[in-house]
């Protein structure tokens, strides 16, 4: 059975339910062939309205069968079971409800469609009702005792008549769902159940056709893929210009065009004399006083068309990868290092530049958020990035060695073997301290509010390596194959070669791999190595 057509049959029975029509929505239920606990239990509802008794108990029995943790259903049939003088099923059903409470002082049936709670009080109310029936006075005392420790709507008023009733000896009547209580299907679904026409009636809203009122579909008008190419008689009407003279760029907007080139225009002239085109897949202004209409007539052999101007969409290829070298050669893949800080420059002392002596500018000091609280005066709190992170505090005045031998003495390596690094406000690249190379440097030149931010690396995988230059991660890259360097945006990469125009050979986290060059980009080309 269809899932809508259940919700439409159990929503007309609870709308006939609701005005009192037990026997249409029966008829109702009865259409439902596939139906689930909370259809029963309405059903039993439905019965009990009309006074048939072992009917409902039929459906309630149905209602278990499907949900046999439905506590609200148990609670109903033990209500039943006193009525009909089944003491022990109902004793039964009242001990299984309690169960199914799973220690909860209420159940809130709203969220299945039933506007009921059900309290734990009530289940222990209907437990005494029964011990009562069977004459066992003192048990139905205890478990009225047992009902005023719980909390709930409506316990006081309840168990104090239950008490007067208990005294007399008299029986006590149970409690059940009240009449016109049912499960109801949710209001968003039935909202669903009436059709919608989504897509509408096309309408016309521009049209190059004059009085064109059409809505629908034409087959008889051929659609042309790609853009639109109006017809044009002569030069005069055509959007194509040619330039005069060259003519380069003097201020913002503006383009640089050849003589001779061709422009398609895009706009029109606006009060300084300059119109909007497009040339080589670029739009900007150029004088209209230097364009002439262009003789543009059609031709068909397909290499003489003339573009139109707008570039289509790039295509979405990976660069060729370079041939697979198996000799010695090839880039050898490092085995993945626990030390997650870029490496410092071990060999690159021994890298020159064709212009003078290598040097490399000052990058950046992280500054981390906040100012420290409770330092002491001529102090700064060290932070540092190795496989985990420490942090140290140490005088303002700390030479860059001594920072050095502290670290090492933390992480349990010689000082020789590690290099530490660091960021200038603005920048990404991580570069080596200046104390590194020149004695006598103090922390205090690259403390900001207190605090200083280093990353701390061992030299061991770039050992008999160069460093030429760095560059920092544009996106995300995952490895390819076992050559390949894996690295995340914003990444700090060590280039140590260049494979070919598409590839280069970098190092970062401890890894020396591939990559595309176009995952990274040079934050300033002027920066090379100072040691």
């Amino acid at each position: 059975m269809l899932y809508n057509e259940l919700l439409r049959l159990w929503n007309e029975s609870v709308q006939a339910m609701d005005a009192k029509d037990w026997e249409g929505a029966l008829a109702k239920l009865e259409q439902i062939t596939e139906p689930t606990s909370r259809t029963h239990f309405n059903a039993a509802l439905a019965h009990l309205a009309l006074g048939q008794t072992d009917m409902a108990l039929r459906s309630l029995d149905f209602t278990v069968a499907k949900d046999e943790r439905l506590a609200v259903a148990f609670f109903q049939r033990a209500a039943l079971m006193m009525q009909v003088d089944r003491l022990e099923e109902a004793l039964s059903d009242c001990i299984w409800a309690q169960k199914h409470m799973r220690g909860n002082v209420v159940i809130d049936y709203r969220q299945l469609g039933l506007r009921y709670k059900l309290y734990s009080w009530q289940v222990l109310y209907n437990a005494a009702a029964v011990y009562s029936r069977m004459g066992q006075w003192e048990q139905a005392t205890d478990i009225l005792l047992s009902a005023t420790q719980e909390r709930g709507q409506g316990r006081v008023g309840n168990i104090e008549v239950a008490f007067k009733s208990i005294e007399r000896k008299e029986a006590l009547n149970p409690l059940m769902v009240p009449e016109g209580l049912v499960f109801r299907p949710r209001k968003q679904e039935i909202e669903q159940l009436q059709q919608r026409d989504f897509l509408g009636k096309a309408k016309v809203i521009s049209s190059m056709i004059p009085n064109d009122d059409f809505g629908g579909f034409e087959p008889l008008r051929q659609q042309k893929p790609g853009f639109y190419e109006p017809k044009t008689d002569g030069a005069q009407e055509s959007r194509y210009m040619r330039v005069r003279a060259p003519y380069m760029a003097r201020g913002p907007g503006q383009l640089t065009v050849p003589g001779g080139a061709m422009v398609f225009l895009f706009g029109e002239e606006d009060r300084d004399g300059m119109i909007n085109v497009i040339h080589d897949g670029q739009r900007g202004l150029l004088p209209l006083s230097l364009l002439e209409p262009a003789d543009v007539k059609k031709s068909r052999s397909k290499k003489n068309h003339l573009p139109s101007g707008i570039p289509l969409p790039p295509e979405l290829k990976p660069p060729s990868r370079p041939p697979t070298q198996r000799s010695s050669a090839a880039p050898p893949r490092v085995s993945p290092s626990t030390e997650t800080p870029p490496p410092s420059y071990n060999t690159a002392t021994h890298a020159q530049s064709a212009s003078g002596p290598p040097r490399y500018t000052a990058n950046a000091a992280s500054s981390q958020a906040g100012s420290p609280q409770g330092e002491e005066a001529g102090s700064v709190v060290v932070k540092v990035h190795f496989t985990y992170n420490m942090a140290l505090s140490v005088p303002l005045d700390t030479p860059y060695h001594e920072l050095k031998e502290r670290i090492a003495e933390k992480v349990g390596h010689s000082a020789s073997q590690l290099r530490l690094r660091h960021k200038q406000h603005g920048s990404r690249v991580l570069t080596p301290l200046p104390g590194e190379v020149e004695p006598g440097r103090s922390v205090q030149e690259v403390a900001e509010a207190g605090r200083v931010t280093l990353w701390c690396q061992r030299e061991d995988t770039l050992a008999n390596r160069t460093i030429l230059y760095q560059m920092v991660a544009l996106y995300d890259y995952v490895a390819q194959g076992p050559e390949d360097l894996e690295f995340s945006e914003g990444d700090t990469i060590d280039i140590l070669g260049e494979v070919n125009e598409e590839w280069l050979e970098g190092h970062c986290a401890g890894n020396i791999g591939i990559f595309p060059c176009c995952f990274a980009y040079r934050e300033n080309d002027n920066i090379i190595q100072e040691f």
